[in-house]
């Protein structure tokens, strides 16, 4: 029965909370696991990771007082605590991309019905005087469709607040709770939490623009292996060496690709180990252009496969993946520049077999 009687009210909640925890515990776990499994179904979103909590007693109670209280009193209204605690579950959602926010909320806007929306970075970023950077929250319940299901009844009922943010304001959010004082506060040390905070809000914003750049890269990176080289030294004859580039562009991780999908059509080049292994292959050829990699590609690969057959034929066990291939295809292109691509016992092998198959 609700009333005006804070203390009766609090008590009120305090034994509701300890009554309905093990099922809140349930529905949050429940709520982790559809939202995990939403979210993988979305295509191009990054997700870092969804977690969840159930809002501790006090801090519910806090929040009603906080936002609340003051006004139902004035205005002589009864209540019950619990009905204005739409968030005793939170889970949330950490993106890559601040681009990816509205992404991942219209992904769970199709299982769920919208109670609220908190947008905190257009909060902030709308006024100049405050700090802070929290991403997108949305108090959520699930929709008719998803509550009628079976597997949803035990919480069907009970709603939750969603908070999705990038991993950076995830990051400025764990560290922003962590500053006692922010509001009264001297000017000086209130302009410092500012710059910081817009630091993060630039890192976000960067980490954005690299991914973006880092496609337009790959998207425009010439395709050297339809037409004929234009670097001077990809004349010379296979075995002979690298030596410095003299002309064309420098291979990088970019080009590597457009020319290691052409010869590989079926191999999904993870980004991290090519960027290590063209490292490698600038460590040993140092100004090493896409076209002379390209050459030395055309003209060793068909005897680097029918070792690679043969291998393979003796050698049931193991394989030769595409960055083994490549590293026969330059050592056989330049036996003395890329002496290292190969281990000594590698190296041994493929010598006896190119041997007796001249």
């Amino acid at each position: 029965m609700p009333s005006l009687d804070f203390s009766r009210e609090e008590r009120g909640f305090e034994a509701f909370y300890e009554q309905e925890l093990p099922a809140l515990q349930y529905a949050c776990a429940s709520y982790i696991a559809l939202l995990q499994s939403i979210l993988s179904r979305t295509p191009h979103l990054d997700i870092t990771k969804v977690e969840g909590r159930i809002k501790d007693r006090q801090e519910c109670i806090a929040k009603f007082s906080r936002k609340y209280r003051a006004a139902l009193e004035e205005s002589n209204t009864p209540y019950e605590i619990r009905h204005y605690i739409t968030d005793l579950i939170g889970v949330r959602v950490v993106c890559l991309y601040e681009d990816e926010l509205e992404k991942a909320a219209q992904a769970v806007r199709s299982h769920f019905d919208v109670i609220d929306v908190t947008d905190k970075v257009s909060a902030v970023e709308s006024t100049e005087g405050s700090f802070g950077y929290k991403g997108l929250h949305l108090d959520l319940r699930l929709n008719a469709v998803q509550a009628s299901l079976p597997e949803h009844a035990a919480y069907a009922a009970q709603p939750f607040e969603l908070q999705v943010r990038t991993i950076i304001q995830d990051s400025w959010s764990v560290l922003d709770h962590k500053i006692k004082y922010k509001k009264s506060i001297p000017g000086q040390l209130k302009r410092r939490i500012n710059v910081l905070s817009a630091l993060f809000e630039l890192a976000d914003r960067e980490f954005r623009q690299i991914r973006d750049a880092t496609e337009a890269e790959l998207r425009q990176a010439p395709d050297e292996t339809e037409a004929a080289d234009t670097d001077a030294a990809a004349a010379e004859p296979a075995g002979e060496r690298a030596g410095p580039a003299t002309g064309g562009s420098e291979l990088n991780a970019f080009t590597f690709l457009k020319i290691a999908n052409h010869f590989f059509k079926d191999c999904d080049f993870d980004p991290h180990k090519v960027d290590l292994f063209v490292a490698d292959i600038r460590s040993w050829a140092p100004g090493i252009t896409r076209a002379r990699f390209n050459t030395f590609l055309r003209a060793t690969l068909g005897t680097v496969k029918r070792y690679k057959q043969y291998f393979e034929e003796t050698n049931p066990q193991t394989s030769f993946n595409p960055y083994t291939v490549i590293r026969h295809c330059l050592y056989l292109g330049d036996r003395t520049t890329f002496r290292r691509a190969l281990r000594n016992s590698s190296r041994e092998a493929f010598e006896a077999w190119l041997k007796d198959h001249p």
